[in-house]
């Protein structure tokens, strides 16, 4: 797992040296370190470092740069939301690890580090409940099948992404353009906020294609507007 500028990781407090936090970054298979200095831990005069980060803790970071061994990461710049996703994601992630161990025993370590090596088990097992090919190669038929089975079994939490954008145009009958065009645009739900502003919704049991999903309605979506002569953009959060 390569990380960018940006990316959103779970992290675990390791080290507090002087004004800087030494953290371990969950990424895949190996642990990565990275480096939170004091202004980057909240906003405002900190008195004690220790209110907010201490070993061994759980943290949700966004990666601010990656400089060769070096990463630089923020705290006080993820958003509420941004933790919860994560933590839900990892609490996922978890889940399913346990599963592989209960039905694999003692070879699960192993098909586990191989798993991660590519990508998260919660990606892995999602992509197997649809095509098990995969999972068949690493456990064999019989334990992919059992695994399979228990993963159909489980009551899946449905996720809601959202994504707000603005959509306008200056044309004399703009209102009508932009309520037709709105009409047309299938699988997800549109709410209006206010004037020019909208919420694009979609809910699903699996974030990562839902978010794939959106993306790719969200780029058809600012060409077709675009085309029209609309003003379009996507608020950034």
């Amino acid at each position: 797992m390569e990380l960018e500028e940006g990316d959103i990781v779970l992290c675990t407090v390791d080290r507090i040296i002087g004004t800087n936090v030494f953290v371990k970054i969950h990424a895949g298979a190996k642990e990565i370190e990275g480096c939170i200095v004091t202004s980057e831990i909240a906003p405002g005069r900190i008195r004690n470092i220790r209110d907010y980060v201490v070993p061994k803790k759980k943290i949700v970071c966004k990666v601010l740069r990656v400089s060769g061994d070096r990463i630089d990461l923020s705290l006080r710049r993820v958003t509420q939301k941004e933790q919860k996703e994560i933590k839900e994601q990892d609490n996922q992630e978890k889940s399913y690890e346990s599963i592989l161990k209960s039905v694999l025993g003692e070879k699960s370590s192993e098909i586990i580090i191989k798993i991660r090596e590519k990508e998260k088990i919660y990606d892995f097992l999602q992509e197997a409940k649809e095509e098990a090919k995969e999972l068949e190669k690493m456990v064999g038929e019989e334990n992919a099948k059992k695994i399979i089975d228990i993963l159909k079994t489980q009551k899946q939490k449905k996720a809601i992404l959202k994504k707000e954008i603005f959509l306008t145009t200056t044309k004399p009958d703009g209102i009508i353009l932009i309520k037709n065009f709105l009409g047309n645009i299938k699988g997800v739900d549109i709410k209006y906020i206010s004037a020019g502003r909208y919420f694009l919704k979609s809910e699903s049991e699996d974030i990562k294609k839902m978010d794939q999903k959106l993306q790719k309605i969200i780029l058809e979506f600012e060409k077709e507007a675009k085309n029209k002569g609309m003003e379009f953009s996507i608020q950034k959060k």
